[in-house]
């Protein structure tokens, strides 16, 4: 996975695979879905992200741990 911002166009895109994108829909009002052949999401982009979060240029990753469950 890689996320990338362009200020330039105030684009932030978060590629989920290296595959090549068929199709693109705006299923919300800046929210762009690419899909590949096969249907599958490849990647997501936020248009105008400057004005839909706090700071696009700034990425938090977090892997979140399984409960534990007592034994």
């Amino acid at each position: 996975m890689k996320v990338v911002y362009d200020p330039e166009v105030d684009v932030l895109s978060v590629l989920l695979s290296d595959g090549d994108v068929a199709e693109s829909d705006e299923e919300k009002p800046g929210l762009v879905l690419d899909y590949d052949l096969n249907g599958n999401v490849v990647a997501l982009e936020i248009l105008d992200a400057s004005k839909r979060m706090a700071n696009p240029m700034s990425v938090e990753y977090a892997v979140k741990q399984p409960l534990r469950r007592p034994a």
